[in-house]
């Protein structure tokens, strides 16, 4: 996928010279920059609502900075279209600031520009590491990293299924199988550190494209590692032909452990069925938690319904609703949107784990990595998915197979 040069993103428009925050007249603009086309787009637009929801909280409490807010989207389905978006975001709609963006892919780039023009990018979903190694002073994620992704999926291992089963966890045949792409290959990568930090047993690594067609070979190969766990990172379409391979070669491992994407999907679920139960996922905190843990979760689902219509699609939601609430609060704390005035205020956010919708407290460190989040780990269980981990936000316990 082509990525910007540093001569490309230097060359914005004249035109966002000017601070954008003065040419929003009698509204708050605010960037939305999502994969609302394209094979993201239905976790894209996931994210996205949760934003609105916000943002129409606050319209409806009397505005943002004395202004009513107003979402300006911009599609981003690749690595290209996220930099011209962004662009197109501030040059044109005259944005003060930016929201995003579900993908590592899309904000990577994307936030460089963002950076490069002095204005605040808030990451509300993508979850590679690297977005807040750059030393940016505008950047700020509220959602946990791909390594606690990869601590918190061996975790499930070592933690919950070996003594479950029994077993040392020493003896359990583990193997990753991941998607080529900026997710899979991040979310893997630190699979396989935790794995050797830990002195586990790995039996195999595989990667496929992302548009693979067939997963049939790589089902053979765990078969004949000897994988009894494996550890899978990809999209709800991998995880539809993993499960078709598994099922039409007879054999099952004795756990899959998903990490988040389509395996948070009711849709997946219902596309694979009953031999999807079971499956644990490592992913943002989902709707079935523990009130005490998530004050709010059963509240955000009714108010979902009574705006979209429908069931929560993912948690997705429900995490950008939690992260945008908390931005906004800083940006109307700061007075304004310059990033100057923006940054003191988010770091200054200091909200206490367990007393938001979906668990998560909020406190920033100096790169823009805020330090409470953490993903849960859940499992499919008749057709719902379950929280399991930590006990606090339980309303489960683990089953130990597949197909359970």
């Amino acid at each position: 996928m082509p990525q910007p040069t540093r001569r490309t993103l230097l060359a914005l428009p004249a035109a966002l010279a000017a601070p954008a925050a003065l040419a929003q007249g009698n509204e708050t603009r605010l960037g939305a920059l999502f994969p609302f086309s394209g094979n993201l787009a239905l976790l894209g637009d996931e994210c996205f609502r949760g934003l609105e929801m916000a943002a129409e909280e606050r319209n409806a409490a009397g505005g943002l900075l004395g202004r009513p807010i107003r979402l300006a989207k911009g599609d981003a389905t690749d690595a290209t279209l996220a930099v011209a978006e962004a662009r197109r975001l501030m040059a044109t709609e005259r944005v003060g600031a930016i929201f995003g963006s579900y993908s590592s892919q899309l904000s990577l780039p994307a936030s460089q520009v963002v950076e490069l023009q002095g204005l605040a990018y808030l990451e509300l979903g993508a979850i590679s590491d690297a977005l807040t190694e750059r030393g940016f002073r505008g950047l700020f994620r509220t959602c946990p990293r791909a390594s606690d992704f990869g601590r918190h999926s061996v975790a499930a291992v070592t933690d919950v299924l070996a003594p479950l089963w029994q077993s040392e966890p020493a003896g359990i045949g583990i193997a990753i199988l991941h998607e080529e792409g900026l997710y899979g290959q991040t979310v893997a990568g630190f699979q396989e550190a935790e794995l050797k930090a830990r002195n586990l047993r790995q039996v195999e690594k595989l990667a496929y494209p992302p548009r693979a067609a067939d997963l049939g070979a790589m089902v053979q190969r765990l078969r004949g590692a000897g994988a009894q766990v494996v550890l899978h990172t990809g999209f709800q379409n991998d995880i539809t032909l993993f499960f078709r391979a598994m099922q039409e070669a007879s054999w099952l491992p004795r756990m899959v452990v998903g990490a988040g994407a389509g395996y948070s999907l009711a849709e997946t679920a219902s596309a694979i069925g009953h031999v999807f139960d079971g499956t644990l996922n490592v992913d943002f905190p989902q709707f079935e938690v523990n009130d005490r843990a998530a004050p709010g979760a059963r509240r955000f689902v009714e108010d979902y319904r009574r705006r979209y219509g429908s069931e929560p699609r993912s948690g997705h939601s429900l995490a950008s609703l939690v992260g945008a609430r908390a931005c906004l609060d800083a940006m109307q704390r700061a007075g304004g949107l310059e990033r100057d005035k923006l940054r003191p205020a988010l770091l200054a956010t200091d909200i206490a784990e367990g007393s938001t919708a979906n668990g998560w407290g909020i406190r920033f460190d100096e790169k823009g990595q805020n330090t409470r989040a953490q993903p849960a780990l859940l499992q499919w269980q008749g057709g719902r998915l379950l929280t399991v981990g930590p006990q606090a936000a339980a309303v489960a316990a683990v089953k130990g197979r597949l197909g359970a």
